[in-house]
């Protein structure tokens, strides 16, 4: 028997709207024991909480991508900390720079990015980190904003220099989708070398869905496709995989 912990999926997506109830029994069925529904803006986050109080196996998150941090007030600042008192709350996030969309001006993504580096401060909660084309910026914000709070890199894209260096500081590395496609090796010499304390497991989904279901919508039970690939690159079972990564998340986000 394992469990796994999918650390990042957005089932509060109005994909699943139609059949969220069977989503989260094949994550279930898959041994997915644990799914953490991670905010994107204010109403996903509220989402993801609603989802973690009528869900034994759910966790939530809450955070606002860069996408949307042309439209934080400060009374959202505010509300991410009630929400981040309530038990089933376990990080902020996801937070942090998307500078291949731009979706919203720079400095606003950074500013925005630090303030809630402060709610994490404030909270006592680690944060999930969003970085997409933005790895100078992120980690420059990080070594100055960021020293002493845990965290974990949500789908990391980074090189493996860039991995030994947030090794060093402790944070968590998350393995997706993308490990299990043809043309990924720089995520699959990652995934082979991070210390096995240090990495975690997820879907994003509906987004990154791995192979062999790619083209269609992701969900939680396909997490069991990223660990089968990531123990088979590191040549060590399923069960020891997913015995490290759900105790990592479960040390990560204080989870008993």
């Amino acid at each position: 028997m394992i469990a796994l912990f999918d650390t990042h999926a957005h089932i509060d997506d109005e994909q699943f709207d139609p059949d969220r109830e069977e989503v989260i029994a094949r994550a279930a069925a898959a041994e997915v024991n644990y799914i953490l529904c991670a905010g994107a803006d204010m109403e996903s986050s509220a989402r993801a909480v609603a989802l973690s109080e009528v869900h034994s196996n759910v966790y939530a998150s809450v955070g606002v991508h860069p996408h949307d941090a042309k439209a934080v007030s400060e009374a959202d600042y505010l509300r991410l900390a009630e929400w981040a008192a309530l038990p089933k709350v376990v990080a902020i996030g996801e937070i942090g720079l998307d500078y291949y969309y731009d979706l919203s001006p720079r400095e606003i993504q950074q500013m925005v990015f630090c303030r809630q580096l402060d709610v994490a401060r404030q909270t006592g909660k680690p944060f999930i980190i969003h970085d997409r084309d933005a790895h100078g910026d992120i980690m420059e914000i990080v070594r100055k904003q960021a020293q002493g709070l845990p965290g974990v890199f949500h789908c990391f894209s980074g090189s493996w220099e860039m991995a030994k260096e947030l090794l060093k500081m402790d944070y968590y590395l998350a393995i997706g989708g993308p490990v299990t496609f043809k043309k990924a090796a720089k995520v699959q010499k990652v995934a082979a070398q991070i210390p096995l304390d240090r990495l975690l497991v997820e879907t994003d989904c509906p987004y990154l869905t791995p192979h062999p279901h790619r083209g269609h919508r992701n969900e939680p039970a396909y997490v069991r496709l990223v660990a089968e690939e990531i123990a088979r690159l590191r040549n060590i079972s399923l069960g020891e995989l997913a015995a490290a990564t759900t105790a990592n998340a479960k040390r990560l986000f204080g989870i008993e």
